[in-house]
């Protein structure tokens, strides 16, 4: 008996995958894609301002204008060659089912539940499917009898795996490791095994001794990794010496610091920035601002630096702390003072970045994992030449609503870039603030 021709899909895409990707509507190969009316009401409301969503929601709207070109959006428009089409849809409920009457009226995102149950209702033939980053919605879209799921792409699946730490190799010719130690280089020549991956961090062993060890895939040799001095500040552990070897590396132009609070990331990426000042024109350091309690900034009192100054004052934290490794009268510091008034060590909100082209540069962005793949690859495609670009975060920490470990920009950037002679991931573990802060992350 032939089987049954597999239902085609309609998906029902709301806001909150809008301004998470605006091509998101490209992204559902030969199937269709509906917009609930609501959410265009949704994406007038957020195409005013200068945060991402509202470039998000900007560039969705001119898509959208263009694919409909001078015809009307109310029936099916094609997306484009192998593509499905596309269509604004109403709320014009047949069956009885109701959103707004089961979970009250008036709120949007029952409007768009609404939309969906009426294609749902109306195109038996097809298979509806709602797609929402927002997790509760999918719930209460779930519960109402509709299909439902996270929007998929550039999420990352087995985040557990997707970093183990840094293999240790055990290394049987006990001359290998003096070598290391004498040469700081020798060939891989197959001690890495199936472990060996461009920018790999090791920790090679023979059961006596050990040394902390980088491969380097363009000439096939693996260096041996020191502790150094940045700025006066020295790595406390391998992890730490690692990130510091990968952040002073000319030929590492993207790094990836990610761990817990306390681990060491924005601090050791500040001051192998300053020890490093003369390769560069301009040191930034930049972070997302994300509003405590969903309110706008605008809220807050003053100009626009100082609506954002909370924000960065972890970033400030780090440059006291480094200041204060050094006597107020030392050169050292007075070089910190002078860059800060020319411009050549900045602090800022991530928004205020946008648009630049970044030449010469190192950019250090923290709390990366309040980023969407988006905006870390749009981030990235700004560095010009002689720029390198470091992003921190703990996948753990994430503070935007619509996000989780396996969607944010940081997951992404790790996954699809990990082995590329241009990029290393360092993952810290080890929290070095107090014993204290440590107890906490353990057991709290």
């Amino acid at each position: 008996m032939a089987k049954k021709a597999a239902k085609k899909k309609i998906f029902v895409l709301d806001t909150s995958v809008l301004l998470f990707d605006h091509d998101s509507i490209n992204n559902f190969k030969e199937n269709d894609v509906a917009i609930p009316i609501t959410v265009l009401e949704e994406l007038d409301n957020f195409k005013v301002g200068n945060d991402t969503k509202n470039f998000q929601a900007r560039e969705v709207i001119r898509l959208l204008d263009k694919l409909s070109g001078d015809g009307k959006m109310d029936d099916w428009i094609s997306l484009g060659k192998n593509r499905g089409e596309i269509k604004i849809v109403m709320s014009n409920l047949v069956n009885g089912r109701d959103a707004e009457a089961v979970y009250g009226r008036g709120k949007n995102d029952h409007k768009i539940i609404n939309a969906a149950i009426t294609l749902a209702d109306t195109m038996t033939d097809h298979q509806v499917i709602m797609v929402t980053k927002d997790i509760n919605l999918r719930l209460k879209a779930k519960a109402i009898g509709l299909i439902s799921e996270d929007y998929l792409t550039g999420k990352v699946k087995d985040v557990d795996k997707m970093d183990d730490g840094f293999p240790v190799v055990d290394i049987t010719d006990p001359m290998t490791i003096t070598d290391l130690y004498k040469k700081g280089r020798i060939d891989e020549a197959g001690l890495l095994g199936d472990k060996k991956v461009a920018n790999g961090y090791y920790i090679l062993n023979n059961g006596k001794d050990s040394v902390l060890a980088r491969y380097d895939e363009k000439d096939n040799y693996i260096e041996r990794v020191e502790k150094e001095y940045i700025y006066s500040v020295k790595p406390k552990n391998a992890e730490q010496a690692f990130a510091v070897n990968a952040l002073l590396n000319d030929d590492i132009k993207l790094v990836a610091l990610q761990g817990v609070a306390g681990t060491g990331k924005t601090l050791l990426a500040l001051a192998s920035a300053l020890e490093q000042r003369s390769k560069y024109n301009q040191i930034i350091l930049a972070r997302p601002v994300i509003p405590l309690s969903n309110r706008d900034i605008g809220f807050l009192p003053g100009d626009a630096n100082e609506k954002i100054n909370p924000y960065m004052q972890p970033l400030w934290d780090n440059l006291k702390f480094i200041k204060s490794q050094f006597k107020p009268t030392e050169k050292k510091v007075k070089v910190l003072d002078e860059m800060e008034e020319s411009g050549e060590l900045s602090i800022t909100a991530l928004a205020f970045i946008r648009g630049r082209s970044l030449s010469n540069v190192m950019f250090i962005v923290d709390e990366a994992q309040n980023l969407s793949p988006h905006e870390v690859k749009t981030i990235i495609t700004r560095a010009g030449e002689g720029t390198k670009v470091v992003f921190t975060g703990d996948i753990n920490q994430i503070d935007t609503p619509y996000m989780d470990e396996e969607s944010n920009g940081l997951t992404y950037l790790i996954d699809r870039l990990k082995g590329h002679p241009l990029f290393a991931s360092v993952r810290l573990e080890k929290g070095e603030r107090s014993e204290l802060a440590n107890l906490a992350n353990d057991l709290l």
